[in-house]
């Protein structure tokens, strides 16, 4: 159990950009009705940029 912990701590960035801004920047493309290029829909949208924000700040340490 404390394993788990442990590694859920670890990977903790990446699952608040995944958990996190996904879908806040999702709601927030939908909200101001931008239209994403490729027919890329927003929570798709959302979950790259949460994965690519949280992966920099597990990678960095640090958020900014």
């Amino acid at each position: 159990m404390i394993a788990a912990i442990k590694t859920i701590f670890y990977f903790g960035p990446l699952l608040f950009g995944i958990g996190f801004i996904a879908p806040l920047t999702a709601q927030v493309l939908e909200r101001l009705g931008w239209q994403l290029p490729f027919g890329v829909t927003p929570l798709v949208a959302g979950l790259i940029l949460g994965a690519i924000w949280g992966g920099a700040a597990q990678i960095r340490g640090r958020w900014i």
